[in-house]
This record gives structure tokens, C-alpha cells and sequence, in this order.
């Protein structure tokens, strides 16, 4: 079960857009508890993590200790980041209670919490990414496994963006939440997203890890039968409107209707200056800017709000002005509140409902007859049947449209030179690998048969050489790519993408050629913990080199910091990476920089496993005071590749010059200057 030709703006949208006012979102007013208070707090927490941690030793397992081990990492992460905002006191008490009955019925042998129906219950994961544990929340139906009841609707709910939220606030609504109505007619599942990021990059994950977790929940529980895969929405309001236009989008296949509020879906336009930027950087908001991905609209409608006077009006503007020439406007129904700024009072959400209910009873095919899909990165590969494993140029627009028929597969396809057809997939066809006739971009393979993979799942493989495209074995695919890096799904840059699957930050403990060096190396590694706790929410991982497991290798992108002298791993690396260094130089793409100067930032297939990232002295290339603006500045400033000019302030170790930056091509290697 699975959950989860480019136009320009017209020049009158572009002038509105323009005008748009960036905001920025300074944190609320601190009002730190009396010292008793927080003493109290300290001490009931510590109390919960011991008996969590006894309760561990008998055995049971993490998966379930998270559920109250959540709250433990809330106050941690409360107290930590002194965020006292509002009335934290008193919803850190209440979520306290909640965390330490969890546990006295943990010793008990209970967990009445799973089975809570008719309100909503807040639940806790343990993350791939980083080993955090996050919060998300559940409310079901009163009658959720009632005798006869359907397969229930699932959504999925991103918030907007509050600057006074944390663990213990989105906790402690969530669990003084009201009772579920009488009449709700689906599951909820409210996302934390690692706080207010637009749900990009680790927030980006947190959908995807809650809503895992949330299935293993209800399999472990003998429930996944209740729930219905064709019907899961995706919907949010302002920054989650902003998270529902860009995941939706970018995953078209996996939601039967889209819900967003407002938001923003273009960066140039939306941040001023945007226009501006680098040429490297342009390309990247290409990544997230779901207005580039427009037209996959296609495959999933959408169901827009927005107020008459809300300047964010122009998020689904942008997405109109797309699709209008496309001739695609018919699968957007855009809900326009007259005289109404930035609010989704009740009345407009129930016209939402309603619109929301069409689709949900035809609910999403699982195997369409037709597919029109469009990428710039196969950090989003795929739709349905039809998946990309390469391009000619990221940041271009790829495209493809499949129709499936009894003759067979008819593609067109635009920057895509691999490519994946499935033929069975979820089809309720069965039978044998008979033949089957594929047009491609006006040529004919006749007679083509599928691979079978051992899971009994059939499909194509396509391979374009030469302008013209053939049939491909899967293991000859393999082998070129361990033995040619390409840029593939997962492995496709840019530095900020290494943060999006399990990793580890290693630092050096020999000893480095220059001090200025180790110094930039250790303020880095130092900023990128302070933010990633801050403003991601979970602990870095981090390790000596010397400590470094092959399990750590096989298992974790690598992030490096230091030198060749100071960190043996990047000794290890270095002599299959493109770049020289030495204590006299760095040389990379024909130019040479002085060592004692300069350090390079990069990310590439891990010379150690070609299936994870190795990263050069960077974390992510955004600062903490872009998260603290809007978040069309969480873009990437580097790319995929940066030799920087240390500055030598002793004041500021991370003062630097970017002197080159730029982007690898579809092999990982520099581009040629045209």
C-alpha cells in the first residue's frame, strides 16, 4: 500500500506579484516560568525519561515508548530553546500528565490510547533522519471499526505558521483538542512538520515518516483494512497551504484531492529580489517552487481557498496562469471569499467539504489509463506507472505523457533520456510476460517484453542513446551507475538534499594543515547543530572520525568536516571526488585556490557506497535567520559544489567570499563553459 512546455507568468500577474510584501516572523514575547515552576518542570520530566528508560529494559519495544517519550523531548526542547511563550507553563504540566500516565500504563501492560476513538489522540516517532522523536496527531471517527463500517477517508492536515509553536504547544492543543464530530466522516492526521518550514526539506520527510508511522499503528492494531489508500486528501491553510500546493504537486499519484489555502508556490515574485539570483540558485527554487509542477494537476485536482483581499490570493494565480494555456484549468476549483483577507472561517471550509466529497467518491485510480507528469529533479521522479531514472539537464523541465490502451503505450517525452514503464503495477491485469507495442516520441518498438522483477512486478525499461530509444535490461542500468556517477533519484544533489535521509556529521581529530581551516570547519559543524535543533527539531548526529561503523557507511549520507589532514575520512574520499587538495591547493574545474585561504563545499556519491551522499564542510546552506523570515528563503545558496575564501576574522570564523559555486551536470562532473 502506497501513501504518499514551461510558460512564463503573464506580465500583469508578475507586476502583483512583485508588490507582495515579504513577511518576517520575529518569536513572541518570553514569559519564563518563577524558578519553582521550572524546577518542577525539570524534575517531572526526568522523572518520565526514568521510567521510560526502565520500562525500556523490559522490553518493551521503542516504537511504542515514543508515544510518551514525545513528551520528554517536548519539555527538553522547551526548556533548551527557552521558549516560554505564553502560558508554556501550564500547557507543559498538562502534557507532562499525559506523558507520565502513558507510562504508568505501559507498566500495566495498557496502551488505551491506541484504541481512543471519537477524540483526538497525539502520538510520537522515532525519525530516520536524525533519531528525533516527533509529534503528530491522530482524531478518528467515534465509529471507526463499528460493525460494517466503510474503509475511511484519510486526511492528511498541514499547519499554518504560528512563531509561537513548538513540541509542548502543538501537543497540548492537540490533546485539549474537542471531541471528534458526530459526523466526521474521516480519519485526521495533523502534522508537526519539524515546526514552521513550509514542510521543506526535514519538514518535507515528517509527512511522509508520520504518516508511516501512522499505518504501522494501525496494521500492528489489525486495522489497516479500515482505512482506504484512494482516498487520502491533502489539505492546509497559509504555510500549509503553502506544504499541500508543493507536495501535492509534486506527488501527484499519491492524494484523490488536493485542499490548499493560500500559501505562496513561486519564489521570484513572492521574495523580492528574487529575479536576481544567481543563475545555480535560480534553478534550485526549481525544486520546490510548485508552481513549476503545475501541470500535474492532471492527476490530482485541486480544490483551492482563498480570500478576495488576501495577497496570498496570488499563490493560486500563479498555478491559473499556467494552467490556462495548457488547457488544464478544468481540473482546478478555486473557492474566492469575497471581501475576506488571510482567514478560512467555518462557513468557507464546509464549501471546501463539499468539493473535497466529489472527488473522494470517485476516489484516485490506481492504475490510470492516462498520465501527463512534469519534473525539474528526480527528487520527484514519478507518477503512477511512469517513472524517470534519468534526465538530459536537471532543472529543465521534464515531461512525460503516457496513455495506456490495448494496443499498448503510446509516450511523449521532453529531457528525459531513462526511463520506466510499468506494465502490471496495480493493474488488475494478470497473465504471462506477453509482448507488447510501445510509440515513443514518434518511434515504434514492437513486440517489446517486459521485465519481471522477483516480486513478480512487470516493466520496461527505455534508454535513449543517439536521439533514439531502445529497450534496456535493469542490471546493465545497475552496473553503469557504479561505474559512471549519474544523478539519480535520491542521489541528485544539491548539498541541501543530503539532509533528507539518514546522515551523520563527522568530525576530523587529526591534526589540520591550517588553523583558519579547522576553524571554519568546527564554527560550521557548531552553527549547523545549533539550527538544526532550533529549526529542525531533532539532535545531529555526530561522530569522531576514528568512530565511524560500517554501518554508519552503509547506511548514512557522510558530512565531513575538515580537511585531508584533519579528517581521515576525507582522505579516504578525496582521491575519487572532483576536486585536488593538498596543504598548498585546492585546484577543482581548472582553477587553483590557495589551501590556506579557501575550503571547498561540495556533495557527491559516496566514494565508500554508491548509494548514499558524501558532503564536503557544509550543512545546510541556509542560515537560521532565513527560517526566521518567510520561508521562500529556505532555498539552496551553493548548489552542489563552492570553494569559499575564509575571511580571517578571528571575530567571525565563518565569514567567507563565495569565489565559485555552481551546479554538476547530469554525470557529477563540472560542466564546460559555454
Amino acid at each position: 500500500m502506497r501513501w504518499l512546455g514551461s510558460l512564463l507568468l503573464l506580465p500583469s500577474l508578475f507586476v502583483l506579484l512583485a508588490a507582495q510584501p515579504v513577511l518576517t516572523f520575529p518569536p513572541p514575547k518570553v514569559n519564563e516560568p518563577d524558578a519553582e515552576t521550572l524546577k518542577l518542570l525539570e524534575q517531572r520530566t526526568e522523572q518520565l525519561a526514568g521510567e521510560i528508560a526502565a520500562l525500556r529494559k523490559k522490553g518493551i519495544v521503542d516504537t511504542l515508548l515514543c508515544d510518551a517519550e514525545v513528551v520528554v523531548k517536548a519539555i527538553r526542547y522547551l526548556m533548551q530553546h527557552k521558549e516560554y511563550y505564553g502560558n508554556s507553563a501550564k500547557e507543559a504540566l498538562a502534557v507532562l500528565d499525559e506523558g507520565l500516565l502513558r507510562s504508568s500504563q505501559f507498566g500495566r501492560g495498557e496502551m488505551p490510547w491506541l484504541d481512543q476513538f471519537g477524540s483526538t489522540v497525539i502520538r510520537g516517532y522515532r525519525s530516520r533522519l536524525d533519531g528525533s522523536i516527533q509529534p503528530y496527531a491522530v482524531t478518528y471517527p467515534a465509529n471507526y471499526i463499528a460493525k460494517g463500517s466503510q474503509a475511511w477517508r484519510v486526511d492528511v492536515v498541514l499547519h499554518g505558521r504560528d512563531p509561537g509553536l513548538n513540541e509542548v504547544r502543538f501537543l497540548y492543543r492537540h490533546l485539549k483538542a474537542k471531541p471528534a464530530p458526530e459526523d466526521l466522516n474521516h480519519v485526521r492526521i495533523d502534522i508537526y512538520g519539524r515546526g514552521n518550514n513550509a514542510y521543506r526539506w526535514a519538514g518535507e520527510v515528517d509527512v511522509q515518516e508520520a504518516l508511516e508511522n501512522f499505518l504501522a499503528v494501525e496494521t500492528g492494531r489489525g486495522r489497516a483494512a479500515a482505512l482506504d489508500p484512494r482516498r487520502v486528501v491533502l489539505r492546509g491553510f497559509s504555510m500549509g497551504g503553502a506544504g499541500t500546493w508543493h507536495i501535492g504537486l509534486h506527488r501527484p499519484d499519491q492524494f484523490v484531492v488536493l485542499g490548499p489555502g493560500a500559501g505562496f508556490t513561486t519564489t521570484v515574485g513572492y521574495l523580492k529580489g528574487a529575479e536576481d539570483l544567481p543563475e545555480y540558485q535560480k534553478k534550485t527554487l526549481r525544486i520546490y517552487d510548485a508552481v513549476e509542477y503545475a501541470e500535474n494537476i492532471f492527476n490530482v485536482p485541486v480544490v483551492a481557498y482563498s480570500g478576495e483581499k488576501d495577497p496570498q490570493i496570488l499563490a493560486a494565480r500563479a498555478i491559473e496562469s499556467r494552467l490556462k494555456p495548457l488547457g488544464l484549468l478544468k481540473h482546478l476549483t478555486h473557492l474566492v471569499a469575497p471581501d475576506l483577507g488571510h482567514t478560512f472561517p467555518p462557513e468557507w471550509q464546509k464549501k471546501a467539504e463539499a468539493e473535497y466529497a466529489r472527488h473522494v467518491l470517485v476516489g484516485r485510480p490506481l492504475f490510470p489509463s492516462k498520465i501527463r507528469f512534469v519534473t525539474h529533479t528526480l527528487k520527484y521522479p514519478s507518477c503512477n506507472w511512469v517513472e524517470l531514472m534519468g534526465l538530459d539537464a536537471h532543472y529543465e523541465l521534464a515531461r512525460v505523457e503516457a496513455e495506456r490502451n490495448d494496443e499498448g503505450v503510446k509516450l511523449q517525452t521532453r529531457n528525459v533520456r531513462l526511463l520506466r514503464i510499468g506494465v502490471l503495477g496495480g493493474s488488475p491485469d494478470k497473465g504471462s510476460r506477453e509482448t507488447i507495442r510501445l510509440q515513443i516520441d514518434g518511434q515504434t518498438l514492437d513486440r517489446v517484453r517486459p521485465y519481471e522483477a522477483l516480486t513478480g512486478e512487470q516493466s520496461v525499461f527505455l534508454e535513449k542513446r543517439g536521439g533514439k530509444w531502445y529497450t534496456a535490461q535493469p542490471e546493465r542500468l545497475l552496473v553503469d551507475r557504479l561505474r559512471i556517477p549519474q544523478k539519480i533519484a535520491g542521489l541528485q544533489g544539491p548539498i541541501d538534499d543530503a539532509f533528507m535521509t539518514p546522515f551523520v556529521c563527522v568530525r576530523g581529530t587529526g591534526k589540520p594543515w591550517h588553523e583558519a581551516t579547522e576553524k571554519y570547519a568546527q564554527a560550521n559543524l557548531a552553527r549547523f547543530q545549533a539550527e538544526w535543533s532550533k529549526f529542525f527539531r531533532g539532535e545531529l548526529p555526530i561522530k569522531n572520525d576514528t568512530d565511524i561503523t560500517p554501518e554508519d557507511i552503509a547506511t548514512r549520507n557522510l558530512i565531513l568536516f575538515g580537511d585531508p589532514s584533519s579528517n581521515s575520512l576525507i582522505a579516504e574520499v578525496l582521491l575519487r571526488l572532483p576536486l585536488e587538495w593538498s596543504a598548498r591547493e585546492i585546484r577543482m574545474a581548472g582553477t587553483t585556490y590557495d589551501a590556506s585561504r579557501h575550503v571547498p563545499v561540495l556533495i557527491y556519491p559516496s566514494p565508500l557506497n554508491a548509494g548514499r551522499y558524501v558532503v564536503l564542510n557544509s550543512g545546510h546552506t541556509f542560515r537560521g535567520k532565513d527560517f526566521e523570515g518567510t520561508n521562500a528563503l529556505l532555498y539552496p545558496r551553493l548548489g552542489d559544489h563552492a570553494i569559499l575564501e575564509l575571511k580571517g576574522d578571528p571575530a567571525d570564523p565563518l565569514a567567507v567570499d563565495t569565489k565559485s559555486a555552481g551546479l554538476f551536470d547530469e554525470f557529477w562532473k563540472v560542466p564546460e563553459r559555454r
